[in-house]
C-alpha cells in the first residue's frame, strides 16, 4: 500500500465530504494525530484503521487502496448512449446517465466532465419538451397567434427528439476518437 497514494485519497475524499480532520477523527473514533499522519504520509494504517476510515467516509476499503484514475472509451461511449433511454421516456434520459456516471464518478478520465455536460444537456431538453406546448398553447390561447394545429405541436416535439438522438450520437463519435463531448443547449444545474 503507497502511503502517499493513500494520503491524498484520505484527504480528498475528508474534503469532498466537507469534513475537518477532528470531525472524520470523532467519526471513525481514531485520534486526530493518526488521521494526521495518515494524510501526511506517515504512516500507514491497520486494518483496523482502515475499515474505521472507510466506514466514515462512506467507501469501500478498496477504494481507499487500489484508487485511480483509468481510461475507459468503452464506458464513456455506454454512458453517453445510456441517454438513448430518452427515446423510452424522457425522465429516463437524465436517470439512467445520471446511475451509471456516479457508480463510476471519480474513476474513470474525463467520466466527471462528460457526466454533467451529457445529464446538463438532457434536464434541458425535458424542460423544453415540456416547456414549448404548454407555451404554444398559452399563446394560442391569449390570442397572440390565431391557431396552433396539433401536427405543428408534433413537428416541434419530433424536432426535439430528433436533436437529441443527433447529439448523442454525434458525441459517441467524438468519444471514440477521443476528443470532448459537446452538448448544446444547457443549463448548468450540475457544477
Amino acid at each position: 500500500m503507497d502511503k502517499n497514494h493513500l494520503a491524498i485519497r484520505v484527504k480528498e475524499l475528508r474534503n469532498q465530504k466537507g469534513m475537518s480532520q477532528e470531525f472524520l477523527a470523532e467519526e471513525s473514533g481514531l485520534s486526530l494525530r493518526t488521521i494526521q499522519r495518515i494524510e501526511n504520509g506517515v504512516s500507514n494504517p491497520t486494518g483496523e484503521s482502515l475499515k474505521r476510515l472507510s466506514n466514515a467516509l462512506n467507501v469501500n476499503p478498496d477504494e481507499l487502496i487500489d484508487w485511480s484514475i483509468k481510461e475507459d472509451k468503452r464506458y464513456l461511449t455506454f454512458l453517453n448512449l445510456s441517454a438513448l433511454t430518452f427515446l423510452l421516456f424522457p425522465l429516463l434520459g437524465i436517470l439512467v446517465p445520471f446511475i451509471l456516471w456516479t457508480t463510476k464518478k471519480g474513476k474513470i478520465k474525463n467520466i466527471n466532465k462528460l457526466g454533467k455536460d451529457l445529464i446538463n444537456f438532457e434536464i434541458t431538453w425535458t424542460i423544453i419538451l415540456f416547456f414549448i406546448p404548454i407555451l404554444l398553447i398559452i399563446i394560442s390561447k391569449i390570442g397572440l397567434v390565431e391557431n396552433i394545429t396539433l401536427s405543428l405541436l408534433f413537428i416541434i416535439i419530433g424536432l426535439l427528439y430528433f436533436t437529441n438522438l443527433i447529439s448523442i450520437l454525434l458525441n459517441t463519435l467524438r468519444i471514440s476518437n477521443e476528443k470532448d463531448a459537446i452538448y448544446y443547449p444547457q443549463i448548468r444545474f450540475l457544477k
